[in-house]
């Protein structure tokens, strides 16, 4: 079997009861036995502003640098607001990217899902993103793409993925991430 591998999941939507969350859920469950998962919270993480990188910046940065550099790879899945990331997912890739050559993220594999209630899934979320982690040399899981669209049809009453189809998918993209790691 192989070797156990750490992977952070990263939701960009903050609600606690948000399809995004339910989404990332559905991935880890179709996800291969040798990884993982830890939901790393990014609604605490103050506004990243240069003047707080002291040698004591703010907790919530210090618990979340850590948490990043503890695992092995990298999940986002993240809904598109207004055909960008969420603005918290930003602020969170900011304050995991500093200071600036002591990025938590460098190097780590990762694996951008996006989603929206729209047709098109969350395009302009998933290539925004791309665009910081290729900055952090992260190595992006290439294919399959991922852009779910129609989030808010996904589950039924019981929080389970309604098609097979989808379902298959969902577990088609743990296990290229899983290979990548």
């Amino acid at each position: 079997m192989s070797s156990i591998k750490k992977v952070a999941v990263i939701v960009g939507s903050l609600r606690a009861e948000s399809k995004t969350r339910q989404l990332a859920k559905a991935i880890i469950a179709e996800a291969p036995e040798n990884l993982r998962f830890e939901f790393v919270e990014i609604g605490d993480l103050a506004i990243y502003n240069e003047d707080l990188e002291t040698e004591t910046p703010p907790a919530a940065w210090t618990r979340f640098r850590n948490q990043i550099r503890e695992v092995d790879a990298v999940l986002f899945v993240t809904p598109e607001y207004n055909r960008s990331m969420p603005g918290a997912l930003k602020n969170a890739i900011d304050v995991g990217s500093r200071p600036y050559g002591q990025a938590a993220f460098a190097g780590k594999p990762a694996a951008i899902v996006t989603a929206s209630p729209g047709g098109i899934g969350g395009f302009g979320a998933n290539h925004h993103l791309r665009q910081s982690l290729v900055f952090m040399n992260m190595p992006v899981l290439q294919q399959p793409e991922a852009y779910i669209g129609d989030l808010w049809n996904l589950f039924d009453d019981a929080g389970n993925v309604k098609s097979e189809d989808t379902r298959k998918f969902l577990g088609t993209i743990a296990k290229a991430f899983a290979d990548l790691i």
